[in-house]
């Protein structure tokens, strides 16, 4: 009966990727990694850092376990090990994303020198004063005035947007773009709600409200039934 490979070596364009098995011990894992790796590396003409990726599939490695199996790859000559990947999500994580998808509604007025930030979506009822600063990681509604300072995707969020019922920031950010205020922001008794967003110059430009329907339609994730 053929011995069941807990280690598979396979080589891309890009360097090598070791599949680990997610069955077996993790003493049986490391020791033929290790057996692998060397026999790899006999085998191997001699070349210069070989990038190597390592897929664990589900099995739950910790940061000692992640640092052991970085340790042996590293070893081996010419061997660059980079993260190792895994189907497992821990706690941690996972209340990292949650928090990152939520939308955290507040209820009052940002007035001068306070600061207001959430981990997800921002649904502020109430203004924005000047000298007052909303933060979200993902998007900004704001169901008043915003004449302060408004940052939407503050990780690095490029499709995260803005908008107010009157927009009047005194300084719009998204992701790493900053806008400071149009010319004609202060003078801007409109009703109508309008939006920010970037465009595909990596410019932020505000808008009305209703062009978001096209240029972002995930907006729409809370959307069910037929």
């Amino acid at each position: 009966m053929k011995k069941r490979q807990n280690v598979t070596i396979k080589g891309t364009k890009d360097g090598i990727v070791l599949h680990l098995d997610d069955s077996c011990s993790y003493y049986e894992l490391k020791k033929e990694l290790d057996e692998k790796l060397s026999e790899n590396q006999r085998t191997q003409a001699e070349r210069q850092s070989t990038p190597v990726k390592v897929d664990v599939g589900n099995r739950y490695l910790n940061d000692a376990q992640r640092e052991e199996i970085k340790d042996l790859i590293r070893q081996k000559k010419n061997l660059v090990v980079g993260e190792i990947e895994s189907n497992v999500v821990t706690k941690a994580e996972v209340d990292k994303l949650k928090a990152e998808n939520e939308v955290v509604t507040v209820s009052r007025i940002i007035r001068s020198g306070q600061v207001l930030e959430v981990p997800g979506d921002l649904l502020l009822i109430g203004d924005v004063n000047p000298g007052g600063t909303v933060i979200a990681g993902g998007n900004i509604f704001i169901m008043g005035s915003l004449k302060g300072i408004a940052h939407a995707g503050v990780f690095g969020n490029d499709q995260a947007v803005i908008t107010a019922s009157s927009m009047q920031p005194s300084q719009l950010r998204i992701s790493d773009c900053l806008n400071r205020a149009p010319d004609n922001a202060q003078n801007n008794d409109k009703r109508e709600m309008e939006c920010a967003y970037i465009d595909e110059n990596h410019q932020i430009i505000v808008d009305r409200l209703q062009v978001l329907i096209q240029l972002r339609p995930n907006l729409n994730r809370f959307e069910g039934g037929h």
